[in-house]
C-alpha cells in the first residue's frame, strides 16, 4: 500500500500503471546514447479517505531538479500568463513599498521579474543549479536550495516576513508537503497570502491528459483534499480560479484561517464540480485509465498506418509530457524521425527511453515531414502560429489527447 501524503492513510488503490519509464527531463547526449539508462515506475494511486490522487513510486528530488533543462522562458505564451499573474498579485497589495513576494520555485525568473516594474521587493528559490545561475546573473535574486521549513526559516531571518508567497507549477512536484506549509507558516506575515497554481484533476480525468503524469509531478490535486490539507494546518482556500494554462489548471489563494480577505464562492462552487465528475469514486480512475489504453492504441495506430502510407513523420516540441506519451506508447525513432524545440539548452539532445533526436524549430520547414506530432500539445494554437510557413507547404499536425487527431483550427483552441 502507498501512504497518503495528505492524511496519512494506507486504503489507497492503484488505478494505473504507464510501466517502467525514463525520467521526463533526463535528455541524453549522443555519447549516452549506448550506456544504461535510469528507469523508474510510473503508477498512479487514489485515496478514497482524501481524495488525493498520487505517485506510489518516488524519485528523489536530487535526481530530478539539481540540473534542470526547463526554462520557462521560452514560451511567449507563458511569458503572457505570468506577466498577467504578476500584475494580479501586484494589485492585491495596496502598499507596494512595504510588500515583499517570495517565489518557490521561481525557475529562471519568468513571473517574479515582473514585480521589478510594480516597485515590489522579491526573492525566488530553485534548486536547479543551473538556473538559479542565470536568474542571479540577469539580476534576478534566486537562492538555489529547495523551499521547505528549513530554508523559509533561514529566508525569514535574512531577509523578513513575506506578504505573499507563490507557487507554480511546483506544489504537485513535492512529496512532503506538510513540511512546506510549514515553512510558508514561518516565512508569511500573519496578514500575507499564498498563492498555488497547478494542472487541475478534473481536466486531466476529462481530457485524457495521462502524459501530464511524470516521475516530477508527485500529486494531481484537486479543491476537495486540499481543503482537509491546508485545515490540517489552520489554514483555508479563501479563492480560487480555474486557467487555461498546461491543459487547464487552477489558481488558488490561501491564508491564515479566520485571515482578512473574504472567502469566496468560487471554492463551494469547484467542490460541487468535483462532486458531479465523482473525484471521490474509485470507478471515475478506473474509466479515466481504460480512456488512457484507448488513447494508446488509436495513437500507435494512427502513425503506424501514416508510415506503412509512405509518409514522413516528426513531431513539435520535447517537453516533460512528450516523454511520457512517447515511453508508455512505444513511439521511437521507427515512427517519428526527429522532434523540435524551441529550447537551445535541449537541441542536439535526445529524448529520454525513445532517443528521438531534438533539433531546432527550422528544421521543421527545412525537411517539411507530412506529419508532425505536437507533443506540446498545451501550445497548440501558439505552435501552429509560429509555423504557419510550414502547414503551407502542406504539413499538418497531430494532436495526441484527448484523442488523436488532425489539427483543425478551427475546432481546436
Amino acid at each position: 500500500m502507498v501512504k497518503c501524503r495528505i492524511c496519512k492513510k494506507t486504503n489507497t488503490k492503484e488505478f494505473l500503471n504507464l510501466g517502467q519509464v525514463a525520467l521526463a527531463n533526463s535528455y541524453l547526449k549522443p555519447g549516452e546514447l549506448g550506456k544504461p539508462e535510469f528507469t523508474e515506475k510510473l503508477d498512479v494511486w487514489f485515496c478514497p479517505d482524501c481524495g488525493l490522487v498520487q505517485l506510489g513510486t518516488i524519485v528523489p528530488p536530487e535526481k530530478l531538479f539539481r540540473h534542470y533543462l526547463y526554462y520557462s522562458s521560452n514560451s511567449p505564451m507563458l511569458m503572457k500568463h505570468f506577466s498577467d499573474y504578476a500584475d494580479e498579485i501586484a494589485g492585491m497589495h495596496a502598499d507596494k513599498k512595504k510588500a515583499f513576494v517570495v517565489e518557490i520555485a521561481s525557475n529562471d525568473g519568468i513571473l517574479i521579474r515582473n514585480f521589478k516594474r510594480h516597485g515590489i521587493r522579491f526573492l525566488g528559490i530553485d534548486p536547479a543549479e543551473n538556473i538559479a545561475k542565470k536568474a542571479n546573473a540577469e539580476g534576478i535574486p534566486t537562492i538555489a536550495e529547495f523551499f521547505n521549513s528549513k530554508s523559509a526559516k533561514a529566508m525569514e531571518k535574512e531577509h523578513g516576513k513575506a506578504t505573499a508567497i507563490l507557487g507554480n507549477n511546483v506544489f504537485a512536484h513535492i512529496d512532503d508537503i506538510h513540511d512546506v506549509i510549514d515553512g510558508v507558516e514561518a516565512l508569511l506575515s500573519d496578514d500575507g497570502f499564498l498563492a498555488l497554481e497547478f494542472p487541475y484533476l478534473v481536466n486531466l480525468l476529462e481530457n485524457t491528459e495521462f502524459d501530464t503524469i511524470y516521475h516530477e509531478h508527485l500529486s494531481y490535486f484537486s479543491i476537495t483534499p486540499l481543503v482537509q490539507f491546508f485545515a490540517m494546518h489552520k489554514m483555508e482556500i479563501f479563492d480560487v480560479r480555474r486557467t487555461s494554462i498546461h491543459g487547464g489548471s487552477v489558481r488558488l489563494f490561501i491564508q491564515r484561517k479566520g485571515g482578512p480577505r473574504k472567502v469566496m464562492p468560487s471554492i463551494a462552487e469547484l467542490l460541487a464540480l468535483e462532486k458531479q465528475k465523482g473525484i471521490m469514486e474509485l470507478k471515475t480512475y478506473q474509466h479515466f485509465a481504460e480512456n488512457v489504453k484507448k488513447l494508446k492504441t488509436e495513437l500507435v495506430s494512427l502513425l503506424t498506418k501514416l508510415r506503412k502510407e509512405g509518409k514522413s513523420v516528426a513531431a513539435y516540441g520535447a517537453p516533460a509530457k512528450g516523454n511520457t506519451l512517447l515511453c508508455y506508447c512505444g513511439i521511437g525513432a521507427k515512427l517519428i524521425d526527429f522532434t523540435v524545440d524551441r529550447s537551445p539548452y535541449k537541441q542536439g539532445l535526445f529524448t529520454p527511453g525513445t532517443h528521438i533526436p531534438i533539433l531546432a524549430p527550422e528544421e521543421l520547414l527545412r525537411r517539411k515531414p507530412d506529419y508532425a506530432l505536437i507533443l506540446a500539445w498545451n501550445f497548440a494554437s501558439e505552435i501552429v502560429k509560429q509555423q504557419e510557413e510550414y502547414t503551407k507547404a502542406g504539413g499538418e499536425f497531430i494532436i495526441p489527447v484527448p484523442f488523436p487527431r488532425i489539427y483543425d483550427e478551427k475546432v481546436i483552441k
